[in-house]
């Protein structure tokens, strides 16, 4: 975490949280997510702006973590802005010398593989969970092939739990804040 972002949480600790605002795509990609947009559906069917800012999204990746409950947010000073997930926390980029480095310029390393029933492609690492980048599926076909990975099976539908992450914090923290 930026030593700013440090100063700012111990100058302000009590800034609400934000919630819907920004959200994490299957390539990697950050999107800011206004009202409308929010209004006009969840994450998977609304992304809303892509950010294109160089500075603002490696200020994003140096301050993506998460919390006890699996969602994942970026510290943004003293405010922790919660992000919607298409599909998992981290995306995975093969690198040419067969290194793995994450959506956010993190280093990674391989610990297992999985293929869900559509298809797709996940590596758990010593990061944590997350997607390979659709653009490295012939360098990862490659690793299959000569085993060096074996992935298991599951189904798509058990990733968060199975993982221990949370798609959207936004509705995890509206069904508990709903008054009945």
């Amino acid at each position: 975490m930026d030593d700013i972002v440090k100063q700012a949480l111990a100058k302000w600790p009590n800034v609400p949280d934000c919630y819907g605002w920004l959200g994490l795509d299957a390539r990697g990609d950050w999107y800011m997510r206004d009202d409308a947009v929010q209004a006009a559906g969840d994450f998977a069917k609304s992304k809303g702006s892509k950010l294109q800012h160089e500075k603002l999204i490696e200020f994003i990746g140096r301050n993506y973590d998460a919390d006890t409950n699996g969602n994942w947010f970026f510290q943004n000073g003293p405010q922790r802005v919660y992000v919607e997930l298409e599909v998992t926390p981290w995306v995975w980029r093969l690198q040419p010398d067969g290194t793995l480095r994450s959506h956010t310029q993190r280093v990674a390393h391989y610990r297992d593989s999985w293929l869900d029933d559509a298809g797709w492609l996940y590596l758990e690492t010593d990061l944590g969970f997350g997607l390979v980048h659709s653009m490295d599926m012939l360098q990862a076909a490659q690793k299959i092939e000569s085993e060096a990975w074996v992935p298991n099976n599951i189904a798509k539908m058990d990733l968060q739990k199975r993982f221990g992450f949370c798609l959207s914090p936004q509705q995890d923290h509206m069904a508990k804040t709903a008054k009945p």
